[in-house]
């Protein structure tokens, strides 16, 4: 971040640290940092304020970024899925309804996206909220996003209209099927460079 600061680079890092607990006795332990990252995630916030003030006007005219983000490793947003559909009963067809484990958020959902798809986890996301439903937009209009459930046509076509490059709904997040069905047809109709999926 110092010589991004100096010379107007864009260098990345990536930290890595294990799930270590600070020692009780510590004085980490003692100002409220539970975990070795949280402390990596404290110095790293003030080393960034440190350099921006540092910089002064100097470090907006540049666009400093002292962001970051922090991600966990965790099993996929999707359920695990071992039966064959002979070892299947009627009757358990319905433990498949929702694929999505229960605990995940939309930006879980969002960065399962981006490492199926290859996608560079720094690109900048703008959240907005159409029609009281959550969008992500990824790198301006590279990828829509939009996992909420009760999408209906009016919000497909609203969506559509933004012509992204990809989009990514929850496969069981439309209104009705009908509205599932039309909305690839919506999109080859108001953005037909867009390519469309679901999960």
């Amino acid at each position: 971040m110092q010589l991004n600061a100096e010379d107007g680079g864009s260098r990345k890092f990536i930290m890595v640290q294990l799930p270590e607990s600070c020692d009780e006795k510590s004085e980490a332990f003692k100002a409220g940092y539970t975990t070795i990252s949280e402390i990596g995630k404290e110095r790293i916030r003030r080393a960034g304020k440190k350099i921006t003030e540092e910089q002064g006007d100097k470090a907006a005219k540049k666009g400093l970024d002292t962001g970051f983000r922090v991600f966990k490793v965790d099993t996929s947003s999707l359920k695990d899925v071992y039966y064959t559909p002979d070892a299947l009963q009627q009757k358990q067809l319905d433990l498949f309804a929702d694929h999505i484990k229960p605990d995940r958020s939309p930006e879980d959902l969002l960065f399962q996206v981006f490492l199926d798809w290859g996608l560079d986890l720094t690109l900048p996301i703008v959240k907005e909220t159409i029609d009281a439903k959550m969008v992500f937009f990824v790198d301006n209009n590279a990828l829509l996003a939009c996992f909420d459930k009760g999408i209906n046509e009016e919000l497909v076509k609203k969506l559509a209209t933004r012509k992204p490059l990809r989009a990514v709904f929850r496969d069981d997040a439309f209104d009705s099927d009908s509205v599932k069905i039309n909305v690839e047809q919506i999109f080859k109709l108001l953005s037909p460079g867009t390519d469309v999926k679901s999960i």
